[in-house]
């Protein structure tokens, strides 16, 4: 394998701005920002988070890694329940119980949509929370399960569920349908924004595929491939850095770091599981619940990979 010093050789090289792909143990000096740089290896991993207070699967979540709101899932009268970092607190109940269904927004500021209420059956309902409450607004236009969702709570996209390739845009007060993903599919993989979202995964075929699809506020264009083929899988993340975890078959704990044109394999979750719930953003993302067992929660860290040189 060919050394740094045969690859760059000797002299540390100067850069408007940082480089787009350096290798590790790269050193540059960033003439923009007056900076000596240098890429070091990546380092992530899952740590365990504090255990929820019911079993679930099929949940939905919205926040970050320290704020999360979960909600929906598999378990009867189960409530929803927010994670502050260190334990989760239960909250009130939704209006309409289900599970399969997805979120957009965050621990204070939430959008919940479509889902299964009775078995092999989606439902329309859409819920936003305020933070204490749960309100039902406009429905979807289409009835659907196992659905994925991105955005915030006034500017939302749901997609795929219930074997389908429907798209629906939320303008804070309704649901317009929108040009449909390529591949019609549920149980997916979903982050990002309204207006650049990113889906991946999912069923059919089966017994589970492998496509992502990159939105850009107006189509879907396939873009490269997972890795590993899965449904029932979790993300977080945008449309340029996401995170995808979890799933099956076989249940699975593998992970997949997406840079906006390619999958890398990273490090796995802990504990294998699928049909987990997922929030937060690439570096700093949140896994919790799933089948099974569905009360575990944990963290993702990834260390940044290029730092400033000090003189310290």
């Amino acid at each position: 394998m060919p050394t740094y010093k045969e690859i760059k050789g000797t002299n540390v090289q100067s850069f408007s701005s940082d480089p787009d792909n350096p290798i590790d143990g790269q050193i540059w000096y960033n003439t923009g920002s007056s900076v000596l740089k240098v890429k070091k290896p990546s380092l992530a991993s899952w740590a365990t988070g504090g255990n929820m207070t019911y079993s679930q699967f099929a949940i939905a979540g919205a926040g970050t890694q320290t704020a999360t709101i979960a909600f929906g899932g598999s378990g009867s009268n189960v409530p929803p329940a927010t994670y502050d970092g260190t334990s989760w607190t239960d909250a009130p109940l939704l209006n309409s119980e289900r599970q399969g269904l997805a979120g957009a927004g965050t621990q204070t500021a939430a959008l919940a949509f479509g889902g299964e209420i009775t078995p092999s059956t989606g439902t329309a309902v859409t819920e936003t929370w305020n933070g204490t409450s749960w309100t039902e607004v406009n429905d979807l236009n289409r009835s659907r399960r196992n659905l994925a969702g991105a955005g915030t709570q006034t500017a939302a996209l749901g997609f795929g569920g219930s074997f389908e390739y429907f798209t629906e845009s939320w303008n804070g007060t309704s649901w317009t349908e929108v040009n449909n993903l390529n591949t019609a599919r549920e149980r997916l993989g979903g982050v990002g924004t309204q207006t650049a979202a990113l889906a991946f995964g999912g069923v059919p075929p089966s017994p589970a595929t492998g496509v992502t699809e990159s939105w850009n506020g107006t189509s879907w264009t396939e873009v490269n491939d997972l890795n590993t083929a899965r449904r029932f899988i979790a993300g977080a993340g945008t449309q340029t850095a996401a995170l995808g975890f979890g799933g099956q078959p076989p249940t699975t704990g593998k992970t997949e770091s997406w840079d906006g044109t390619s999958w890398t394999e990273v490090n796995d979750l802990n504990n294998a599981r699928y049909w987990m719930g997922g929030t937060g953003v690439s570096t700093l993302a949140l896994g919790f619940a799933g089948y099974t067992p569905g009360i575990l929660t944990e963290e993702w860290t990834a260390s940044p990979g290029v730092e400033t040189i000090t003189a310290s």
